[in-house]
């Protein structure tokens, strides 16, 4: 009898017309007893409000024997051709009993959650799943409003919203809700979709619904979406405690309520590779972060090192290289709980709420490097084996940015060590100038370059200041630096001009690259500023391939830059290079630079030229002073290249420090030139050195007039060592030998390199310069 269906058909006044079969077994009431009756009198009392304005619920009728029958009652209006309504044509069955149609029976027994509304959003059919999530039967909630179900909340406010929206446009409508419902503990995900029902005639009558929870999904795209940030979040930086603490800002609250990121030593800069064996677990914490204060974990601050039981679950994961899932209750869980306990403060315990954690290893190119830990709280969910999956991914990919910024601290430093122990360390003692430099190395990611500067002391106290700059950067980069300038200043040594010395800086820049496995030459490029200044003449010669002009600041304080051709840079070759001479005036100061202090990705050149000249221009108390104004009037906070600056002052040596004689290419005025030195010295209070300088003299005057060409000159200079120089018109330079037993002479420079600290020769204009220095007395 539950699986009966009844029907009957009652006209506009109420009288039964058609009674079927399932009407009589349902009521034990034949036909013949009912049709032409008011159909009321079948009743039990009266029908409710709620079933008339909704044309369905349950009545109750009198059973033929007198008990009462309830049967659920779905009524649907006839009209006639007129549009007049003629009556109702009324189903009937049993509640709770199977639906009569098989529409019916899909609707009731729908896994989702199912309802149908009427244009005034009152509930008229509810679903099994309906109600089961409602808490309430059917007969409840049909034909009451849908805000009189349920609170007031954002949710339902924009369900009936949407059902408004429905019966407004005739349309139907998607979307997407994250709420609880009465019989559920936490929110859930729900896809929500409400259509149109209309009757014959085309008029929208209610609105239908079904809402599918998407839980599952919705946590899975969650979790997604977290792996995508992930790729544009972490790691944006190649520092480690940076990256670790991205990785925490990721997880912390969208994963979990508290997160950690413990790396070990060794990937902060330890030598060695710790070994994970079944011993406590010793790590550093780098990162962590929390919803709320008090979680576990806490209370291990950022640089302590944290201790892992072989038990707990990030031990665990270490030596498994898994994640691991642990719950409350069990006792690993446990034992580890109670160890954040005990290094909480006094009184501060952080058992309560917690209920659920997640231990990953964090693994890169086959090592460990650390392990990060999630831990919920208020989150109502425990962690699943899809977390576990999502866990592991994460890791994975925070693992690599973690070990590239390692592997970048490290390489960096390396090439940093390299770099400063290839650049001066400190400036050598001279006369002709004073000099302050400043070096800073690269900040952006590219890694340290290979910028480098150097002052190196000439005959004739003279100085080479140079600055230079190797295409590229890292290690290779800084041990380019390191052979080109070796190689500057082995040329230096032989003292040849600045537009020479970089023809043959050229052709080894060439070599270096052809030698190199046939790497192309812009590869070992670089760039190259060579300059001499004589403070004697106070003359300065520059050259330049592919370098920036210096900046010169004159004594009255106008800055400006030096007007010189820059050449190709080293490497290029086949092009000549040009010297630029010009004389200065005592306290100049030439500024020397690498492309880095004025060029940049995001920086005007022209603009950072002017600031760094007005900087220049700036008082400022001492070389060491203005050094300092230009880099903060020019530089950015962080450098995008390698920044090299040499400042230098000049001096100059007065007529009182240089005595100067022409000889003429006679032996006999060998004598005389040689007391002229003599006296010299005498008026310049240097006795002492009076008989070195004699034989010193005496040698080099004689083998110019033997072996050399006029015009011959004798020139002394006293500055930190007494300097000895001959000149003459010949280009042929002395060779030292050692002369045998039979020889009647050539001994004498083997004489002179024995009495003086150092000698040699240097090609001049018309000629060579032989000179020898010697030490001055101690006053």
């Amino acid at each position: 009898m539950e699986h009966v269906a009844a029907a009957a058909i009652i006209d506009a006044h109420g009288i039964v017309q058609g009674w079927s079969e399932g009407a009589r077994l349902l009521t034990g009431h034949p036909a013949g007893d009912v049709v032409g009756r008011p159909a009321a009198a079948l009743l039990d009392g009266a029908v409710p409000a709620k079933t008339v304005a909704a044309g369905t619920g349950v009545v109750a009728l009198r059973h033929r024997d007198g008990h009462r029958v309830e049967l659920r009652l779905t009524t649907c209006p006839v009209v006639g051709p007129d549009g007049m309504p003629l009556g109702n044509v009324v189903i009937a069955h049993r509640p709770g009993g199977a639906e009569p149609t098989l529409a019916g029976q899909v609707f009731q027994q729908a896994s989702m959650s199912m309802s149908v509304f009427d244009t005034s959003q009152r509930y008229l059919r509810l679903n099994d799943a309906a109600c089961r999530l409602m808490g309430v039967p059917e007969e409840t909630l049909v034909g009451r409003a849908y805000r009189e179900s349920l609170k007031d909340t954002e949710h339902s406010q924009g369900f009936l919203s949407h059902l408004r929206q429905v019966v407004e446009t005739g349309r139907p409508v998607r979307y997407e809700s994250f709420t609880g419902a009465p019989t559920l503990h936490r929110d859930h995900a729900w896809s929500i979709e409400m259509w149109p029902l209309r009757d014959s005639a085309g008029e929208l009558t209610a609105v239908a619904l079904a809402a599918f929870d998407s839980t599952d999904q919705y946590w899975a795209r969650r979790r997604l979406a977290l792996l995508n940030d992930a790729a544009t979040a972490v790691g944006t930086t190649l520092d480690v405690v940076r990256t670790a603490e991205e990785v925490v800002e990721l997880l912390v609250p969208r994963y979990a309520d508290f997160a950690s990121v413990d790396l070990l030593d060794w990937v902060l800069g330890a030598d060695e590779l710790p070994v994970i064996a079944g011993e406590d677990v010793l790590l550093r914490r780098v990162a962590h972060g929390s919803t709320t204060e008090g979680n576990p974990g806490a209370a291990v601050h950022l640089g302590d090192v944290n201790v892992y039981q072989p038990s707990s679950p990030p031990a665990r994961a270490l030596r498994e290289g898994r994640a691991v899932l642990s719950q409350a209750g069990e006792p690993e869980f446990v034992q580890w709980l109670e160890e954040r306990n005990a290094l909480a403060p006094a009184g501060r315990a952080y058992r309560r709420g917690v209920h659920s954690m997640i231990a990953v290893p964090l693994r890169a190119r086959g090592t460990t490097l650390g392990v990060a830990v999630c831990v919920r709280r208020a989150h109502p969910d425990d962690y699943v084996a899809d977390d576990a999956v999502f866990a592991e991914e994460l890791a994975s990919r925070a693992a690599v940015c973690i070990d590239n910024a390692r592997r970048f601290a490290k390489e960096r430093t390396t090439a940093l060590a390299l770099q400063h122990s290839l650049l001066p360390q400190g400036l050598p003692g001279q006369a002709a100038v004073d000099v302050t430099h400043r070096y800073l190395p690269c900040g952006s990611l590219a890694g340290i370059g290979g910028d480098w500067f150097d002052v190196i002391p000439l005959s004739g106290s003279r100085v080479a200041l140079v600055v230079g700059d190797v295409v590229g950067h890292g290690i290779q980069s800084s041990a380019t630096m390191g052979r080109l300038r070796t190689a500057v200043r082995t040329l230096a040594d032989v003292d040849l001009p600045p537009d020479e010395l970089l023809t043959h800086l050229d052709d080894l820049v060439t070599h270096l690259a052809a030698g190199d496995g046939g790497a192309e030459t812009a590869e070992l490029g670089a760039t190259c500023l060579y300059a001499v200044y004589d403070p004697v003449s106070r003359r300065l010669s520059l050259a330049a391939a592919g370098h920036p002009a210096p900046a010169l600041v004159l004594p009255g304080g106008t800055a400006e830059l030096v007007g010189m051709s820059a050449g190709p840079p080293l490497g290029v070759g086949g092009l000549p290079f040009e010297a630029t001479e010009l004389e200065l005036p005592e306290g100049a100061v030439v500024a020397l630079y690498t492309d880095g202090l004025v060029e940049g990705r995001d920086r005007d050149l022209d603009r950072a030229m002017d600031e760094m000249l007005r900087a220049l221009t700036a008082p400022a108390d001492s070389l060491e002073v203005l050094g300092d104004n230009v880099l903060k009037a020019v530089l950015p906070e962080q450098p995008g290249d390698d920044v090299a600056l040499l400042l230098a002052r000049t001096r100059a040596l007065g007529a009182d420090r240089v005595a100067t004689w022409d000889v003429p290419p006679d032996p006999a005025h060998v004598a005389t030139t040689r007391q002229a030195a003599i006296e010299q010295l005498a008026v310049w209070g240097l006795d002492e050195a009076a008989f070195v300088t004699e034989l010193v003299v005496s040698e080099l005057v004689t083998n110019a007039i033997r072996y050399g060409v006029a015009p011959i000159q004798l020139r002394l200079i006293r500055d930190r060592a007494l300097i000895c120089e001959v000149s003459d018109g010949s280009s042929t330079s002395p060779h030292l030998r050692r002369a045998h037993a039979f020889d009647e002479g050539g001994r004498g420079l083997l004489l002179v390199a024995q009495l003086t600290q150092r000698w040699g020769s240097r090609q001049t204009g018309s000629g060579k310069t032989i000179w020898a220095e010697q030490p001055l007395p101690e006053t």
